[in-house]
Formats: structure tokens, sequence, C-alpha cells
């Protein structure tokens, strides 16, 4: 709801929709890819989730920002979505070990931000009418020029993104002494998830996106970790490349969510943009190698094409959503890799599916 005292902010989607709100964080404009996270808590995680980058998220719960915002709680260097749109967006917050509002952390990172905004009725538009890119602005209520600057914003299918968010210098971490040495292709990694390998004692180098295999194996490793990251898979040929001459190698691979699909490229195994993808902490997926279910964290909008998985005989499906069906895990029958395409690192979200992790470790060992 629009209210008076506060300033006034409009988000236009490229389908014609317009819709009346409250500005937050920096007065501005900016522009993406509209999605929806479903997630009731963990909002500075996703935020700052690299696997966001080029993306305007929609919060669907009522409230975000009421518990603050401090440094632990970050998955990268810095906020990585390109806008947030909110219900509530909340400037008081209740945490005492908090650092910030998050007002005061959005106008700090440049996030330009629309709430007051029925979240569940966009949600649910978007769920009908699928992924589409969007606007807001805080500046400007000229809706006739902002749709026009958001008919000039690309599209998601084909856009290359991995390499803008990867480390461009390479870097460690864990312990040095360690028999287990994992090198690791940055595609927009998530810092829970080295958290999860180091916790383990593996010994950890991080790769620029377009490191070559030549260079990843100069680490002397025992394994190769492939990460998650935003864009099309689809446009990164290069990686689907290092990938291939990766298995080719025979060391224990895994791959996340990007590094999901990637595996899958690099397998003849094409990918597409899905309808709006998934994205959320309470996504249910099947293991069904060992029949059991879990819970898991997504963020995603391409999936791996099951009809060319099903023509692969070299490739074994693991995990499926039991939402939808869709493919969430793979493994190589005659090589050591497998990924999967949701986060098992789970910040924020459940631990069901850590146990992935230890899998890496012993295929290592």
């Amino acid at each position: 709801m629009f209210l008076p005292n506060k300033r006034p902010a409009v988000l236009i989607l490229e389908d014609g929709t317009v819709v009346h709100g409250n500005a937050f964080g920096k007065v501005g404009t900016t522009t993406g890819e509209i999605c929806f996270n479903t997630g009731m808590t963990g909002y500075q995680e996703v935020f700052t989730d690299p696997s966001y980058y080029g993306q305007v998220v929609i919060m669907n719960t009522v409230h975000v920002g009421n518990y603050g915002v401090k440094p632990a709680d970050v998955e990268s260097d810095g906020v990585k979505v390109k806008g947030v749109i909110g219900r509530n967006l909340e400037e008081k917050y209740s945490r005492f070990i908090a650092a910030d509002s998050l007002q005061e952390y959005f106008e700090a990172q440049g996030v330009v931000a629309i709430d007051g905004v029925d979240t569940r009725a966009l949600v649910a538009h978007v769920r009908s009418k699928g992924a589409m890119n969007c606007i807001i602005s805080s500046e400007t209520d000229d809706t006739e020029s902002l749709f026009r600057k958001l008919k000039a914003v690309p599209g998601m299918n084909g856009l290359e993104l991995a390499s803008e968010v990867s480390t461009r210098t390479s870097y460690e971490v864990g312990n040095p002494d360690s028999k287990i040495r994992i090198s690791v292709l940055d595609f927009g990694i998530k810092r829970n998830i080295l958290n999860c390998l180091v916790e383990r004692g593996a010994y950890v180098r991080v790769h620029n996106a377009k490191t070559s295999a030549g260079v990843l194996q100069q680490f002397n490793p025992t394994g190769y970790f492939i990460s998650n990251g935003p864009g099309d898979p689809a446009s990164m040929p290069y990686a689907v490349d290092t990938v291939k001459e990766l298995l080719d190698t025979g060391k224990p691979l895994f791959g996340i969510c990007l590094g999901h699909q990637l595996l899958a490229l690099a397998n003849g195994i094409s990918t597409f943009k899905m309808h709006h993808g998934h994205r959320g902490l309470n996504h249910p997926v099947k293991n069904i190698i060992t029949g059991r279910c879990e819970i898991t964290t997504q963020n995603h909008g391409f999936g791996v094409d099951p009809e060319r998985v099903k023509a692969n005989g070299d490739v074994e499906v693991t995990h499926l959503n039991l939402n939808d069906n869709s493919i969430e895990g793979l493994r190589l029958k005659h090589k050591n890799a497998f990924s999967v395409q949701y986060h098992p690192e789970s910040t924020p979200g459940p631990h069901d599916s850590r146990y992935l992790f230890d899998e890496f470790m012993i295929r290592m060992n």
C-alpha cells in the first residue's frame, strides 16, 4: 500500500503490469529479471548470493529486515541482487547483535527497493506469466520512459554473468597440511560452500571462472569443485570445455547448481530456461538411490533437459524434485563425478543435504 508520508516508487513488468509502492534503500532506478523467493528467513544470505546477480527478487514473506543485518550472514563480498520487492521492508529491527538496519544496509550497498507491494499477488502473477524483466524506480514516475528503458534490458537467455561475479585472483582457505586438496572453479561461489569443505578438513584453492584446466591441476588437487553462479549455462562454452578436461583426469568432481548444469552440458545434455525457476528453502527432493526425501534450499532459473538425460547411457539421475519431477541430481556411470541442482550448503535453509559434502570427501580419500 502506498503511504503518502513516504517517497513513492514504481515497479513495471515487461508484460506492462504497473505496481505502485514506497521507496526503500537507495533512491534510483534498477532493472533485472524478476523472480521470487519463498523463504521466511535468511534474507541477507539471499541478497548476497551471487547466483541472484542480474535479478530483482520478490521476497514472498510479509516482513523482511525485522532482525537487521550483520557481517557474519553474508554469502559474498556484497549484495548481488539488482533490486528487492517487499510487502514490509523494515527499518526497525529486534536482534541486538545486528550491525545495521536493512535500510542502512541497502543505502550503503546501493540497492534500489520498493515496499508496500502485495507480494503474494505479484508472486502469483509471475508463477502464471513466467519470468520476465522488470524495472523499479524511486526517482521518476514517468512510466512511459521507464518502459522504454525496460525494453532495452537483455533477457536472461544467452546471458553470461558468471565471469562478472567470479573472484579476480585465486585464494586459498583451509588447512595447508591437509591431504585433501580441492581446486574450485568459481562462477559465483557462496561462502558457506567453502565453509562446508573446510569444516571437513579440506584445503581449497578458489580460481577465477575462466581458469584453464591446466592451471587448476597445478594445485595438485585430489578433487575438483564446480560452483553455483548466475546466468545461462549454455552461454559458457569456455566452462564446458574446462569441465570436460577435468573429467578426463579421473579425479572426483562435484558440481552444485550452475556446476550441475555445466556437468550436464559437458556430457552432451542440454539445458533450458525454466518458466519461473525454483527459489526458496522448502523444496522437497527425493534421493532415488536411497529412497529418502530431503527438504532443500534452491535458487535456479535453468534446468537440465530430462529427455536428453534419458537418451544418455553414461549419466544416471540421482535426485528428483517432488513438486514438478525436474532433475535435481546426476552422477556419471563411468567417471568419478556427480552434481546436484539444489544447494546442500543451505544458507539459509535446512541441513538435510549436507551428506553430499561427506560423499565428496569419501570419493577423495
